[in-house]
């Protein structure tokens, strides 16, 4: 039900200037404009500028090997990151959520620091870690391990900058289910796998999947730490939105936009999956209102 919010008058009680149909359409009239102009006309300037030069020259770019390459190589660091920051962050989010510890508070604020850290020098830290003219890296070295200026180097760095977007979502959510249900069930005698797999589980999958897709759309996008620890190596290291700042650099603009085309369409595959959970959560929650 809609409560509309009234001021008591001489006269008896008038609604909120807030509540105005003028006011309501000027406010959706801006919101309007403003998504408009800054999310909708870049999107589709990026199309029309892939196809500025024909649908042969589009499908060309897109299509050429080092594009294809970079294309995989996303998906595939998608496909391992996403799952792992899934694990990481159930678990995350379980400890924090269901157990009371020193150094809480601690965890808590380290589950930030990819967030505070810029992703650039999140690069350098494992560059430094990793690489070739330190002590480690030279060890990776002799035993046949290569991590920076290779897939695992980029795998690592966009696991770094991504690990909060599913512990993060789940955490208010596990906490303002309490433990209630898993206490009770521990008493009727179930294990610890049972009380996750049939009660905590359930609860939270929407969450998971919310914080899932978060995560992948980071990741796909990822462009700072990734450069540092990739060496941008055509066909090899370069993920999409690398691929694109080369070709953007070469002055090939038309391949650029065409190349970043695909990462607008995976973006809105992302943007699609990410209303289709929100609207489960609110069937959920409609039918489920307890």
């Amino acid at each position: 039900m809609q409560h509309s919010i009234t001021r008591k008058t001489g006269r008896g009680t008038r609604q909120s200037r807030n509540d105005h149909p003028a006011v309501q359409a000027l406010l959706i009239v801006l919101t309007i404009l403003f998504f408009a102009a800054f999310i909708f006309m870049p999107l589709a300037l990026v199309f029309a500028e892939g196809f500025r030069k024909g649908v042969g020259l589009y499908l060309e770019s897109i299509r050429e090997p080092f594009a294809l390459a970079a294309v995989k190589l996303t998906l595939i660091t998608a496909a391992i990151v996403v799952p792992l920051n899934a694990v990481f962050g159930v678990t995350a989010a379980w400890a924090v959520s269901k157990f009371s510890f020193r150094g809480k508070t601690l965890l808590v604020s380290l589950l930030d620091l990819p967030f505070a850290v810029s992703p650039v020098i999140a690069g350098l830290i494992f560059v430094l870690l990793a690489g070739s003219r330190t002590a480690f890296g030279s060890w990776l070295a002799d035993h046949g391990i290569r991590i920076i200026f290779s897939t695992p180097g980029i795998v690592i760095a966009t696991l770094f900058v991504t690990f909060p977007f599913v512990a993060r979502e789940l955490i208010p959510l596990m906490e303002s289910q309490g433990r209630e249900e898993e206490e009770a069930a521990i008493t009727l005698g179930a294990r610890g796998w049972q009380v996750f797999s049939v009660i905590t589980l359930p609860n939270i999958r929407w969450g998971v999947m919310y914080g899932m897709i978060l995560c992948m759309a980071r990741s796909i996008g990822e462009f700072g730490a990734v450069s540092v620890v990739s060496g941008h190596i055509r066909g090899m290291t370069n993920t999409i939105p690398l691929h694109v700042e080369i070709l953007y650099s070469e002055y090939n603009y038309a391949a650029s936009f065409a190349v970043a085309s695909i990462l607008v369409f995976l973006a809105l595959v992302t943007v699609a999956l990410k209303a289709i959970v929100e609207q489960r959560v609110h069937i959920h929650q409609r039918n489920n209102p307890s």
